[in-house]
């Protein structure tokens, strides 16, 4: 596949521009300069800038702190996790059910927050309750007896969730378990698959549609991963691009099925703003 090639200038006809962040605009705590190059040049140029990630390990406050330390610059409004769509999903169609989480206490906070009823206390210890639900995520607290009394949850009839399938978080070193591998383990024990939210599923898409106003073909998704970032939009009528930054290398991208490349393929951020807007 041909990187850096936009032959019918989509990229500049889009109105919203989506952002995956780890592996996407930075590493661990390491940003990308030519990506806050490029983030800040589409805002001069009037064009609007979502950050959607989906590691719900971290609250919109902690991205918000951190997206403004690295030089983003981001307001609230263009902050989005999988843990919002998840938080949504449970207050909107499974109203008053009762959850097991076995997530970080920032995601306990953003679920108790919102108004979900929780089976779990905040450090993931079971209150007595019966869970209706079992929601698991990225869990970098992650216990043994916190992954027992899921499992036991699920064994028992509840319905089991995650918040999004990745499978590893790119860091500064290389790959730690995400949400993707936790939840096989959960299955390989119980049998059970979950339903899924974050990238790519339905659920993330509408959500930016309903909060932007806009219409998802109006949308480009930039992300490093064919399996969340990249399936959004081929899934759902976005322009996608992918980055070489982070997980995925250009032999995955030729390994691919043609239906899961692709729209666009750079090796960074940096040749998108290149490709957009020359020297400008």
């Amino acid at each position: 596949m041909e990187k850096n090639i936009d032959r019918t200038g989509l990229l500049g006809e889009k109105k919203l521009y989506i952002f995956d962040m780890d592996g996407t605009i930075y590493l661990g705590g390491n940003p990308f300069p030519f990506a806050i190059d490029f983030i800040h040049h589409l805002r001069r140029e009037g064009k609007r800038v979502l950050f959607f990630t989906n590691n719900a390990s971290h609250d919109p406050v902690f991205y918000m702190e951190k997206l403004t330390r690295l030089g983003f610059a981001p307001s609230e409004e263009e902050i989005l996790t999988s843990g919002n769509v998840t938080a949504a999903f449970l207050t909107r169609k499974r109203a008053g059910k009762k959850v097991c989480l076995l997530g970080t206490p920032e995601l306990w906070d953003q679920f108790h927050g919102a108004g979900v009823p929780m089976v779990t206390n905040r450090d993931g210890s079971a209150t007595g309750e019966k869970a209706d639900i079992v929601v698991t995520s990225f869990d970098t607290t992650l216990t043994y007896e916190k992954l027992t009394v899921a499992c036991d949850f699920i064994r028992y009839g509840a319905e089991y969730l995650c918040t999004h399938p990745d499978f590893n978080c790119p860091t500064e070193t290389g790959f730690i378990p995400d949400s993707g591998a936790i939840a096989a383990c959960v299955t390989a024990s119980t049998g059970v698959s979950p339903v899924y939210f974050g990238k790519p599923y339905k659920e993330t898409v509408e959500m930016i549609e309903e909060i932007t106003g806009l219409d998802r073909s109006e949308m480009c998704i930039f992300g490093d991963r064919l399996y969340t970032d990249i399936a959004t939009g081929k899934r759902h009528g976005m322009l996608s691009a992918l980055v070489l930054t982070g997980e995925t290398k250009e032999a995955d991208v030729e390994a691919a099925d043609d239906a899961d490349k692709p729209d666009l393929l750079f090796d960074s951020l940096a040749e998108v703003e290149i490709c957009m807007f020359g020297g400008k």
